[in-house]
């Protein structure tokens, strides 16, 4: 059998070639530029400053370079790996910076390089990206693709992977028993023993199986064909067909098992990173924006009913556990408050208070709750104790979103799942996006959330009341 040449193993090598010309380029620009920020310590070991930049990207790109692999990659995945590739670097740099006793450079040089390398790196990866689904949008650097099965779950792949030229797959066809079946635009190829020959007479470089479990004898035999002819085989697992979630393999003594919750936060590094986050976000708000706030929301509220400035609710919180949290109150004072949820044009709100939900301002002490640890910046919303009761015997995953701290802005909040509940369907899309933050969790996606949310203050939300 003839291999097709031109395989996509060389591209991930030229891109980390670019970030070292990148490195040294950027390097060279600010270093012996004169910017009028730049001081004349700055010009001490220069050569020795510019071997610990490459040396230190070196173990970064090592670690780094398989992501570059991957055909199907979007712009936010490019930033948030771009991202964690900067800030490792500089980890890794300023340990040999100390070990080198390079004590001399400014520490304002070092912030403006690394901020310009995370942008320079950002449009290079984005534009390398687009230049090569241009590639392979013209018919260049692509894999051939055959699929077993052309059932339910074969035909979904087929779906997800060859809507778009640019990914570079190039779907053939199927095999499948069943001679009648409908498999669309893609022609049925044969029967699955004939992918054999096909193989032999064809270039093919991947094969999707799709096939019944029950087919375990003929799917080891095509495997030990397809390694024998250097014919990549992947596994679409039979469950995806009534159960499509995120899934982690671990294996146990040797057995393989299959995680149908993956929480990035059980990970105790991930903690505490994002406890970090938490702490540092909330004492800038506390300290910088709180203050003057809180001297004219308290005023507002006081002239506008009587009552307290501050209303405090128990909602439920993380494993079930319940906590105070803190609001301003938008509310005259009502026996209903731990009963009914705030709907449109309620007359339980003030004026004031209806500015201050539409704004978000109402939220904002509830970052002494983060600051307590019994909140996050960011996680699913905390709702009232009668609402966790009421919708976990409705809804089955409900409580998965109680294995995270509640946040005081979420995944779905951004996405326009907040407010009002009339039907069942309002809250269990709601919390079918609490999930996917919980399985997808990463710093990057808490950044992006917090961003979207400060976007949707300013632009507006139509179920903010």
């Amino acid at each position: 059998m003839q291999r097709r040449q031109g395989k996509s193993s060389y591209i991930p090598y030229l891109i980390v070639l670019g970030d070292f010309l990148i490195i040294n380029i950027l390097f060279l620009l600010l270093f012996y530029y004169p910017w009028s920020w730049r001081t004349t310590n700055v010009l001490v070991y220069d050569r020795q400053m510019l071997l610990a930049l490459n040396v230190s990207y070196i173990i970064i790109a090592y670690f780094t370079i398989d992501n570059h692999h991957k055909r199907i990659f979007e712009i936010e995945n490019v930033l948030r790996l771009a991202f964690y590739t900067v800030s490792y670097h500089f980890v890794v740099f300023y340990i040999l910076f100390n070990f080198l006793e390079l004590y001399m450079i400014s520490f304002k040089f070092l912030a403006i390089y690394f901020s310009s390398f995370f942008i320079s790196l950002s449009t290079w990866w984005i534009i390398g990206r687009f230049l090569i689904k241009c590639y392979r949008k013209n018919g260049y650097n692509f894999r051939n693709v055959v699929i077993l099965g052309a059932g339910k779950n074969g035909v979904d792949l087929a779906n997800h992977i060859g809507d778009d030229p640019s990914n570079g797959f190039r779907l053939l066809g199927y095999f499948d028993d069943d001679k009648n079946i409908d498999t669309g635009s893609l022609p049925l190829l044969g029967k699955v023993d004939d992918v054999d020959q096909y193989i032999i007479d064809h270039s093919v470089d991947e094969i999707y199986c799709a096939l019944a479990v029950n087919d375990g004898d003929r799917i080891v035999r095509i495997l030990d064909f397809a390694e024998k002819n250097m014919v990549k085989f992947f596994i679409i697992p039979g469950y995806y067909t009534y159960l499509k979630r995120k899934v982690e393999l671990h294996m146990v003594n040797g057995v393989p098992i299959l995680s149908l919750f993956s929480d990035p936060l059980e990970h105790g590094f991930n903690r505490i990173v994002k406890r970090v986050f938490d702490v540092v976000f909330a004492l800038f708000v506390l300290l910088i924006i709180f203050p003057p706030i809180y001297i004219f929301t308290a005023i507002a509220i006081r002239l506008s009913s009587p009552g307290p400035i501050f209303f405090k609710q128990t909602r439920t919180g993380l494993k079930g556990e319940n906590f105070d949290c803190y609001k301003f109150r938008t509310m005259k004072v009502n026996d209903d408050s731990d009963k009914l949820q705030a709907v449109k044009n309620d007359p339980r709100k003030t004026k004031v208070g209806d500015f201050l939900r539409k704004t978000n301002i109402d939220e904002i002490p509830q970052f002494l709750n983060v600051l307590k640890g019994d909140m996050s910046v960011v996680g699913p919303r905390p709702h009232m104790l009668k609402h966790t009761e009421d919708y976990s015997a409705l809804i089955d995953t409900y409580m998965i979103r109680h294995f995270v701290k509640p946040g005081v802005t979420g995944w779905a909040q951004v996405k326009g799942f907040r407010g009002e509940t009339k039907e069942l369907r309002q809250m269990e899309k709601r919390v079918e996006k609490d999930v996917w933050y919980i399985e997808n969790w990463s710093l990057w996606l808490d950044i992006k959330i917090v961003i979207m949310t400060v976007v949707n203050v300013f632009k507006g939300e139509k179920n903010a009341y």
